[in-house]
């Protein structure tokens, strides 16, 4: 079909503004790339908000296979291996390029890293900026290299809502870009497209994820037929700073690696005797430790004041912040904290180049499944994965032969009305405060089969009387769909999917969950 409004991208497109798009967008230069971002460089995205680091072995008496083991013990037995190698194996490299290309990272007075410690990892590896900025500080670097790069260009204030498929490939992408009065759609064609735009925490109602980051990037994959891997493990950040903000600011893990402790309002210290790592347990172990306080009607509390207290101020300016924002002063009160959706280990399944079941597309970033993060994502892997599949999808896509000029597509469709008006798009609000409160109810921190079995028929209903809102809404409901009813095909826990259930670890399940939207739909016709 002509599209009247179409544009064509120049060599590759990269859909999304985050710390793995523009790292991808870094290493495809000298080559054309053009990047779409929702929002202004910097806004929106969930990379400037982590605060931890990157987990690399740069350390003396550190290597990457001790790194490798880590992030196979914290993933729960379902880390590819060979993944879980070569990513550790690049960690070093790939913050060499972040160093040269401006971020600050912390250094000793001989110019070594100073390195941070998070849960679960056997070393001091985590390679910070003044001790919670790492996120922002790693942004606004690469945001500076990529407005010095000619070969980048950078489309602001338009956003991907559907793939676009012609002869067997993805082509290109679908947008809608926000006017006065109407939503236009525009059609952008690339020869090869990466989809970088974020996970899925904000699907829930307590998540430390932007607002914007609500399983777009792998709903539009997987509604275009795309195979996507683990969609049932999400991980819920036990120390969220509970203020009642939407989203909920983070107290990032350093703090507990710093010898900060957990109580409750009775001043109780309960971790020791749940796993021996006490705080530093696993992420999941951590979460569900807090979420069951909480459900017996207990708060929790993180304490940093006996082991930094007026220390955290300058060590972790961002968390202080946070707290005095709120009203707390972390200096002398407990932080009042939650779990809350923070990462998802699932996403649409790439290979060791990123690349998806659909030709023509590639998916880095937190919209990925790689393999490396299995049932839970080692703390400050995340940024990691991002860098390193970036710079290999870069390469991969570097290395395919030219085209010098797009030629027409046949057979390209898309269905939903131009010119749909703005206030249509608002009608959208209750729905997604409906999805996102079915989601925390059935499908959060601990999970059943009645409750799995009811989302996915709320998700149904939901979907149905929104159908004719927006495609964006449509992509929330399907990951969303995807996530319960792969919690409900799993009867296991594993790593961040706990089933009340079925609370044991089976061997039976000692592999990926790998599923297509006809499959999810099919369960979700069920229940």
């Amino acid at each position: 079909m002509t599209f009247d409004n179409t544009l064509n991208a120049d060599g590759a497109l990269i859909v999304g503004a985050g710390l793995a798009g523009l790292f991808c967008a870094l290493k495809l230069a000298p080559r054309p790339v053009t990047v779409l971002s929702p929002k202004p460089l910097g806004s929106g995205a969930s990379s400037a908000w982590a605060q931890g680091g990157v987990a690399a072995a740069v350390g003396t008496g550190d290597s990457a296979h001790a790194h490798a083991l880590d992030t196979e013990m914290a993933g729960a037995g379902i880390v590819d291996h060979g993944t879980a190698e070569s990513v550790t194996a690049e960690a070093a490299a790939r913050i060499e390029d972040l160093a040269r290309w401006g971020t600050p990272f912390d250094r000793d007075d001989f110019g070594n890293y100073e390195l941070g410690r998070e849960a679960a990892h056997s070393a001091n590896r985590i390679v910070k900026v003044e001790g919670d900025r790492a996120g922002w500080a790693i942004m606004q670097a690469i945001i500076a290299q990529v407005r010095r790069t000619p070969s980048i260009r950078v489309v602001e204030g338009i956003t991907a809502v559907d793939l676009a498929r012609a002869d067997g490939r993805v082509v290109g992408v679908f947008c809608r870009k926000l006017g006065d009065r109407y939503v236009e759609p525009v059609f952008i064609r690339a020869r090869a497209t990466v989809l970088a735009a974020g996970g899925l925490g904000g699907l829930y109602a307590v998540t430390t994820n932007p607002p914007s980051v609500r399983g777009h990037a792998m709903g539009m994959a997987a509604r275009a037929g795309a195979l996507i891997g683990d969609p049932e493990f999400v991980q819920f950040h036990p120390t969220a700073i509970l203020t009642g903000s939407d989203p909920a600011p983070l107290a990032t893990e350093a703090l507990r690696g710093e010898g900060a402790i957990l109580v409750n309002d009775l001043g109780e210290r309960f971790m020791p005797s749940i796993h021996p790592d006490a705080e530093l347990a696993p992420r999941d172990i951590v979460a569900r430790a807090n979420f069951r306080q909480i459900q017996a009607g207990r708060k929790v509390f993180l304490d940093t004041r006996r082991i930094l207290g007026e220390r955290i101020v300058a060590a972790f300016p961002t968390v202080t912040r946070y707290c005095r924002e709120a009203g707390i002063d972390p200096v002398v009160d407990p932080i009042p904290v939650t779990p809350a959706a923070h990462f998802h280990m699932g996403g649409v399944q790439v290979d060791g180049t990123g690349r998806s079941s659909l030709p023509g597309l590639w998916v880095c970033g937190e919209a990925s499944c790689t393999g490396l993060h299995g049932a839970n994502r080692l703390a400050s892997n995340s940024l990691l994965e991002a860098i390193v599949y970036g710079a290999r999808i870069a390469e991969d896509i570097g290395g395919l032969e030219p085209v010098r000029a797009l030629a027409p597509f046949d057979g390209i469709e898309w269905n939903e009305a131009k010119g749909e008006e703005a206030e249509q798009v608002l009608r959208n609000l209750k729905a997604v405060r409906d999805l996102r409160r079915v989601m925390t109810n059935l499908v959060g921190v601990e999970r059943d089969a009645h409750g799995l079995r009811q989302a996915l028929r709320n998700i149904a209903d939901l979907e149905a009387n929104a159908e004719r809102v927006t495609r964006a809404y449509l992509n929330m409901t399907t990951s969303a769909t995807l996530v319960a009813a792969a919690a409900l095909k799993r009867t296991e826990s594993r790593g961040g999917h706990f089933r009340t259930d079925y609370p044991e670890t089976s061997e039976t399940w000692e592999h990926h969950t790998t599923m297509t939207l006809a499959e999810a739909h099919a369960i979700r016709a069920e229940a």
